[in-house]
């Protein structure tokens, strides 16, 4: 018995568990039929309540030694014992709750119930149905009397057959089915029959013919074989002879008439035995309800054990795995996988699969990291010898790829700001305000774009081509930004100067032809009609001629400057001393006019520069005249001019400075001001700077424009050092311009 509990109790029983729920469940059943059966009630409930009684105690025994075991465990702090226990009350108390709320209202309204079946009105009601009943069976009753009287006197004096023709003629006149005249001792005298295959009439019985001998009628309610009830009356039928006779007749009572009156009859005796019954009824109801919660209650019980054990062993499992894949064993495999064909067997067998899963994901994630470190380090090899800048953003902005180009071309070591926002990065740098403002917007769209930007770094301004594309992420969607960007500041300086030289060569081309002719056209006149005129006509011819002349000649100077900027350049490059040079020339200016000082802050370290020095006088005239007619302008009265030494990236440089107190540039030319046909002046030609800048390219350097924050403008060029034994540096082929001094070629 021991072990059949234990077997019971860890699950291996489950099959004879659930034999015996079964078995209590079909006792139950047949104690709530027998419970509605008064004739079986007596006999089966006694052995099924004995049977049921000893199965519930069965169970009951595996449930207490379910749950002793399991307070053992408890308390030896088993692995799963807590959750096993926890899980056990949760379920039970699940299950035992509906169904105390159902067994407290079903008992209620049981009891409630049984006594409405016994209501003094319902008691009343039945009794006067069967009242009513047989009051209409009565009534009946008197009625056929009544005929089968008529019928006695009409056949009285009749004999044999004149009898026989008499009643049947009585017989289909009236509502009897069978009419018959007994005479002494029970002898048929005279018969007739509705049923054409009745041979013998239906005899009265002894104690009909017995009361009618005593000299009353006898009627009576019977059943005559398979024709149903038939109301039987026995009336005497005396001759004139004073020959004892009966006359019985038959009577069909109506099948609706039978239905209803048979009916009402079960009714009341069925009431009449509920009545009898009713406190057995209460107690065999009450009693069957409440093995019924007991039998839920141990049901429920034992559902939670087993459902808890099973769910537990799992988990333990499951524990035991996932802490042994958390150390990095791949190769760890639950015990029992596929034993269970339930959700709880899949998951086992799902973490085993997983596992071996995760061992070759393992593997391949080892291979693939050795590959992607691979692909990193070439595509970074790329990356880096890429001339054009490639920077890398998420879609909230932040930087997370670049380039050493991408360093170089924007002058900032973005390598620092990686993860950062851009607009952290433009808060540090204000110089890439505008380059990151133009990126901006873009950096919310889908798809491909393409811009020039503009920005102004340390050497001046720069041209950026800019191409940007959305990147995918994962799932398809906008997951971030690439942006490729080339430096092409000296691709459209060039192209733009090769452009206006083309212009200017075209100019000077067009308008020098003519100049000559109208020249000495004017010279011409001058000479044959001066003479003929008075001396009035004479002044007003002399100034008009004059003035063709001269301006023809400015014309004529124009047009040279046209052509020297459109000539290409015939250097003739020399080492010279740049502190000297700026000296002597600005010799020249020892007498500038009176309100205009110049100062000098020349270096005291040598400065030589590989250089021509007819192009590099020019530049320095071109400049020095615009400062001062700068200063004139807007009433300044300083020009200085500075040299310096420079190392940068590796490099030495020498920067020639020179600025002014004036107005300085308007910001609507600050942009373009060394861009040909640009001036502020009303008689410039927009050449000078233009020019200033082609002869700094010439020798290989850069111009840089910039407006001091106390006012005034100034141009800042950088020359390279040369230095005795190196290589002089091979300027671009650039067109050159000759020096002029005038106002209109310092533009």
């Amino acid at each position: 018995m021991a072990t059949l509990i234990r077997r019971f109790a860890s699950g291996r029983g489950l099959a004879l568990t659930l034999l015996l729920f079964g078995l209590l469940l079909v006792l139950l059943i047949l104690m709530g039929r027998a419970t509605t059966n008064s004739a079986k009630f007596g006999q089966m409930y006694g052995w099924l309540l004995l049977v049921s009684a000893i199965g519930l105690g069965a169970l009951a025994s595996l449930i207490l030694y379910n749950l002793i075991a399991l307070i053992g465990l408890y308390r030896r702090r088993a692995p799963g014992s807590r959750l096993t226990l926890r899980l056990t009350g949760i379920f039970a108390l699940l299950a035992i709750t509906p169904v105390a709320l159902v067994y407290g209202f079903s008992l209620h309204f049981l009891q409630r119930g049984i006594d409405s079946w016994f209501d003094v009105q319902v008691d009343r009601g039945l009794e006067n149905a069967l009242e009513l009943s047989r009051t209409a069976l009565d009534l009946r009753m008197r009625e056929v009397l009544k005929q089968a009287l008529r019928v006695a006197v009409s056949v009285a004096d009749s004999d044999g057959e004149q009898a026989g023709r008499r009643l049947d003629d009585l017989l289909d006149l009236g509502e009897a089915s069978e009419l018959t005249l007994f005479g002494q001792g029970g002898r048929i005298i005279a018969t007739a029959s509705m049923d054409p295959a009745a041979i013998l009439p239906h005899p009265p019985p002894e104690t009909a013919l017995l009361q009618v001998r005593q000299g009353r009628n006898y009627v009576g309610l019977e059943p005559i074989g398979d024709a149903g009830f038939h109301v039987r009356v026995v009336v005497p039928a005396t001759s004139l002879g004073n020959e004892e006779r009966q006359l019985q007749a038959l009577f069909p009572v109506t099948d609706r008439l039978s239905l209803l009156a048979d009916a009402v009859q079960a009714a009341f005796d069925s009431y009449r035995e509920l009545i009898f019954l009713r406190a057995p009824l209460k107690a065999s109801f009450t009693l069957t309800l409440s093995l019924a919660l007991l039998l839920a209650v141990l049901a429920a019980f034992w559902a939670a054990f087993y459902t808890a054990r099973r769910l537990v062993q799992p988990l333990r499992e499951l524990v035991d795995g996932t802490q042994a894949v958390a150390v990095g064993q791949f190769n760890k495999q639950l015990a029992g996988a596929g034993a269970g064909s339930d959700e709880l067997g899949f998951l086992v067998e799902s973490f085993n699969q997983m596992i071996r899963n995760l061992a070759q994901a393992h593997d391949a994630a080892q291979r693939s990291q050795g590959l992607v470190e691979s692909q990193r380090a070439y595509l970074e090899t790329v990356l880096a010898r890429l001339s054009s800048g490639v920077l890398t953003m998420d879609q909230g902005g932040r930087l997370q790829t670049c380039n050493a180009a991408a360093s170089q071309i924007l002058e900032v070591d973005l390598q620092e700001y990686l993860g950062a926002d851009s607009q952290w990065i433009a808060v540090a740098h204000p110089m890439l305000q505008e380059f990151i403002a133009a990126i901006g917007p873009h950096l919310t769209e889908t798809g491909d774009w393409r811009q020039e930007i503009a920005w102004f770094g340390t050497a001046g301004r720069r041209i950026l081509m800019c191409r940007g594309s959305s990147l995918p992420d994962a799932v398809g969607l906008h997951g971030g930004h690439v942006i490729v960007f080339d430096d092409i500041t000296h691709v459209v300086q060039v192209e733009r100067e090769a452009a206006w030289s083309e212009v200017a060569r075209r100019l000077a081309h067009e308008i020098k032809n003519p100049l000559t002719p109208i020249q000495l056209a004017a010279e011409r006149i001058r000479h044959k009609y001066l003479k003929q005129f008075d001396e009035e006509q004479g002044k007003v011819l002399e100034r008009g001629t004059h003035t063709i002349v001269q301006q023809v000649q400015a014309m004529k100077e124009m047009v040279d400057a046209f052509s020297e900027y459109a000539r290409p350049p015939r250097l003739q490059l020399a080492p010279l001393e740049l502190n000297e040079f700026v000296t002597e020339v600005l010799y020249l200016y020892r007498d500038y006019p009176a309100g205009v000082e110049i100062k000098l802050d020349l270096t005291q370290e040598p400065l030589r520069v590989n250089g021509d020095k007819g192009r590099l006088r020019q530049l320095l005239h071109n400049l020095v005249k615009n400062a001062i007619e700068a200063i004139r302008d807007g009433h300044g009265s300083t020009l200085w001019i500075s040299t310096r030494r420079e190392h940068v990236a590796g490099t030495d440089r020498v920067e020639l400075s020179v600025r002014d107190d004036g107005p300085g540039f308007p910001d609507s030319v600050h942009a373009n001001a060394f861009e040909p046909y640009v001036t502020t002046k009303l008689k410039g030609t927009g050449l000078g700077l233009a020019i200033v800048k082609k002869i700094v390219e010439e020798h290989g350097g850069w111009i840089q424009l910039e407006t001091p924050a106390d006012g005034g403008a100034r141009i800042a060029i950088r020359l390279p050092i040369f230095h005795d034994g190196a290589d002089a540096p091979t300027p671009p082929a650039v067109p050159a311009a000759p020096l002029h001094t005038d106002k209109e070629a310092a533009g």
